[in-house]
């Protein structure tokens, strides 16, 4: 190598240096003049997005600060734009997306599994309320009885709404509450049969018994249609995860071979429709699977 082509390739690092130094320099300017003021769009969006957050996350009894989960996103993604900046990241716009979505997404499926676990509870909170009501014909001291015998997170729940009573609410504020919170169609029906066997009269125990067979009836079909879906389920997973899969097994063993799809509009147009599709199929597949009973 000549002395010519030692400076060119020098001249290149030294560009490529001030080029990186002032992107760096210009977005930390433009983060702190966005930060700056207070009641800017920034802010505004901060503050919704870290409510938001804390909203989900509250009915679940869990108190992590919004702001907390956002400050780790922020810190992911500017770790992703130097890792970007500095070496060469294959797909990182995916990486990006995976990152904004990964906490809506993971406080969803905890949502799902308390609710699942809570109505998998909820048969033996009916029965149990049930043979509370047969010693005391208070349905607020069988309620509160009944809150020792049964384990988080029905009990957090329960605790919950007689607090709710405790500080002046009536019981079927309480309830109603208490449903609101859970978001389950089991628990509107048990909770809706003790309101309603409450208000017209009648024999309460016996409907609530007969309410926590018809709770275990609905579990055991339930648990029929899993079964008979989960082949279903199976290759819906198969096929969701093959395409991602195809992709980074052919950019490893040619790396390159889709790089014309990141070089002009209509790759791009591609990507995006390609992509498109491929999430529309996963929404099909997956209301196809959702059996209701």
């Amino acid at each position: 190598m000549n002395g010519f082509d030692i400076n060119a390739v020098l001249t290149m690092e030294v560009l490529r240096t001030g080029g990186i130094g002032l992107c760096t320099v210009g977005i930390f300017l433009s983060t702190w003049a966005a930060l700056a003021d207070q009641t800017g769009f920034v802010w505004r969006y901060w503050g919704r997005y870290t409510s938001a957050l804390e909203r989900k996350l509250r009915p679940q009894f869990i108190w992590t600060k919004g702001s907390s989960i956002a400050l780790g996103q922020v810190a992911a993604l500017v770790v992703l734009f130097f890792a970007v900046v500095l070496a060469e990241v294959p797909f990182w716009y995916f990486i990006a997306l995976f990152v904004l979505a990964v906490p809506i997404v993971w406080i969803e499926k905890m949502r799902r599994e308390r609710v699942e676990a809570i109505e998998r509870q909820l048969d033996g909170f009916i029965l149990a309320l049930a043979n509370a009501l047969k010693t005391t014909p208070s349905i607020g001291a069988a309620f509160a009885s009944v809150s020792v015998v049964v384990h988080d997170p029905m009990r957090q729940e329960v605790d919950l709404a007689i607090k709710e009573m405790k500080v002046g609410s009536t019981l079927d504020q309480a309830l109603l509450h208490m449903a609101s919170r859970i978001g389950s169609r089991a628990v509107d029906s048990a909770l809706s049969s003790i309101l309603i066997g409450r208000q017209v009269g009648g024999n309460l125990p016996k409907v609530l018994e007969t309410t926590a067979g018809t709770l275990r009836e609905m579990a055991r079909l339930e648990g029929v249609v899993r079964t008979k879906t989960a082949e279903g389920r199976m290759q819906l997973w198969v096929l969701g995860s093959l395409p991602a899969a195809l992709v980074f097994g052919l950019n490893a063993l040619w790396p390159g071979y889709f790089l014309p799809l990141t070089q002009s509009i209509v790759g791009y147009v591609i990507l995006v429709g390609c992509g498109s599709m491929w999430v529309a199929a996963l929404v099909l597949a997956r209301k196809v699977l959702n059996v209701d009973i």
